[in-house]
């Protein structure tokens, strides 16, 4: 059975939307034709605008989210290796790294063997748990890598500069 309610929403639309679609598709000089015509090219650039904002948002969310995921990322990084294993202080390690690379992190050696702050080569770097690429790693988990392998070994593993 059809009720009264049935036909209110769809007439409601049809009466809303076809001059609101008139007015805008009208040149402002002439009477407005109101058609179905007329409706379609408002409407679609309503839609447009609306969902160009729509993405908009979404671009923006997304990008805030992952801004929040790489600063807690970095966060827990930096809590992880904040203190230097095996009683080694801040000082010893910035000497060796200035006397090795001049303190620059992303240092490579001329053929490549050595890399990073403490010039790692990568069965070193991997003996104190380090993966990947030690030139690439964040300063403060060299600082930590080195601080362990002094501690295992005492300022050996750099003859010139220990």
């Amino acid at each position: 059975m059809l009720t009264k309610r049935t036909y209110f929403i769809p007439i409601l639309i049809l009466c809303v939307a076809f001059p609101a679609a008139a007015l805008a598709a009208g040149d402002g000089g002439s009477p407005a034709r109101i058609g179905v015509a007329d409706a379609v090219p408002a409407t679609s650039l309503v839609l447009t605008r609306s969902t160009a904002r729509f993405h908009r948002t979404i671009r923006v969310t997304v990008a805030h989210l992952e801004a929040v995921r790489r600063a807690k990322l970095r966060r827990e990084r930096r809590e992880l290796f904040a203190s230097l294993p095996g009683g080694v202080s801040q000082e010893t390690l910035d000497a060796i790294g200035a006397c090795e690379s001049g303190g620059d992190p992303a240092a490579v050696s001329s053929d490549g063997t050595y890399r990073g702050k403490y010039q790692f080569d990568f069965g070193t770097w991997g003996s104190v748990g380090g993966s990947g690429d030690p030139a690439a790693a964040p300063e403060q988990e060299q600082d930590y890598r080195a601080a362990l392998l002094y501690a295992q070994s005492g300022s050996s593993p750099w003859p010139v500069c220990g």
